[in-house]
């Protein structure tokens, strides 16, 4: 019986089609595999000479018709990768790059340092416990660019999950080494909306598709998240009356006129949360007990040159900009990645829309065409907690945003 299988294998090997099959699928290993090496990063300006850092970063096509691609920066675990979970890093806004922030300022292992002109190298980095994959998304937002100019007067919750999706089934066909890794979705301020309607509809596809097409998702990770307006900004009024940013006037004046479950909000109460906004031009609003940092992007929070309702309309949408991040920080990151050098080592193809633009941390143009459809993410909660997802919600306590 053995030596007959045997016999039947050995002539299935000879067989023209399956010769065929076979080197079509070694051609298609060996795209793959050069496509994955072109864009390895070998060495940035900058950059520490020690300890040596694994990493890739380059476009991912997610339309093609459209001309639509994201940029990623990706770096593999510093020990062990082929063990480690990858994990994929939002930063909010709408409209921050998750490479500017969340790689080059917060956990990424390779951080631009205080004048712009290098990297150092941060030894708390998450990619000590997992292979990190940050997105500059959607697209407009950094490098990430598209040919149809429409898209971008299109772009809303649901938009930028599909979006993501797609990046991340494109992303596994370039490293399919990663694909049966235990895989997590994270980030912070409004990512806390991104994070959660991305790994619902991971949740969703995954009950529908066939096996190749699975992303082994295990749970999610938010910082300082946006989770439901209600909540969010009658805690972040709570925690400005707490910590004696407004009086207690402000506070129950507030509490009178503003119902933060009605959208849009009236008038009245954009009047008042202007008086609120207005205390903020005295402190760090993303840390209330470290000095105050000048910058222009203080600006939006400036009640000198506009009425305090329009204003205070302008601020409703800019809390959700500036969580996050340390705004005097920001412009020593985009002095670094403007640079000539540094873009042709990350392979940061400024072709399509982007190309005479300069790189910005975030984008107005993102921020202000955004559409918000989602205001509560807490059903998607309930519904992934009991289809086993794992959960993590951490905050940083001096943040008076999104608290």
């Amino acid at each position: 019986m053995a030596s007959c299988a045997a016999a039947r294998l050995k002539s299935l090997c000879h067989h023209p089609l399956f010769i065929i099959l076979l080197a079509l699928s070694l051609l298609q290993t060996i795209t793959t595999l050069d496509e994955q090496e072109a864009d390895r990063v070998a060495f940035l300006p900058g950059q520490p000479r020690s300890p040596q850092v694994s990493q890739f970063s380059g476009h991912i096509t997610v339309n093609s018709q459209n001309g639509r691609a994201l940029f990623y920066w990706f770096f593999e675990a510093q020990a062990l990768p082929s063990k480690k979970p990858l994990l994929l890093w939002l930063n909010g806004g709408p409209g921050c790059s998750s490479v500017g922030y969340g790689a080059a300022s917060e956990l990424g292992p390779l951080m631009v340092n205080g004048n712009g002109t290098g990297l150092e190298f941060n030894k708390f980095a998450w990619n000590n416990e997992a292979n990190l994959l940050f997105l500059e998304s959607p697209v407009g937002v950094g490098f990430s660019y598209t040919n149809t100019s429409s898209d971008l007067d299109n772009i809303d919750d649901r938009f930028v999950a599909e979006d993501t999706y797609n990046f991340l089934v494109n992303w596994f066909k370039r490293f399919p080494q990663y694909k049966n890794h235990d895989f997590y979705i994270s980030g912070e301020s409004y990512a806390g909306h991104y994070v959660p309607q991305l790994a619902d509809v991971v949740y969703e596809r995954n009950k529908h598709l066939e096996t190749n097409q699975h992303i082994n998702l295990k749970g999610f990770i938010v910082g300082n998240a946006e989770t439901d307006d209600y909540y969010d900004y009658k805690g972040l009024v709570e925690f400005a009356w707490s910590h004696s940013v407004i009086s207690d006037q402000l506070y129950k004046h507030v509490n009178n006129v503003c119902d933060f479950r009605l959208q849009p909000r009236s008038n009245e109460c954009n009047h008042v949360m202007g008086s609120v906004y207005a205390q903020y031009d005295m402190i760090d609003i993303f840390n209330v007990y470290a000095p105050k940092c000048n910058t222009e992007q203080s600006a939006l929070f400036s009640t000198s040159h506009s009425t305090a309702d329009t204003n205070a309309k302008k601020r409703f949408k800019g809390m959700r900009m500036f969580s996050g991040y340390d705004p005097c920080y920001s412009t020593h990151i985009e002095d670094y990645m403007n640079k000539m050098d540094v873009q042709k080592s990350l392979h940061a193809d400024t072709s399509g829309l982007i190309k005479d633009r300069r790189w910005s941390i975030c984008s107005y143009s993102i921020f202000n065409n955004y559409d918000i459809t989602v205001f509560s993410v807490l059903p998607i909660y309930s519904k992934l907690i009991k289809a086993g997802l794992r959960i993590w919600v951490y905050r940083f306590g001096s943040c008076i945003l999104v608290n």
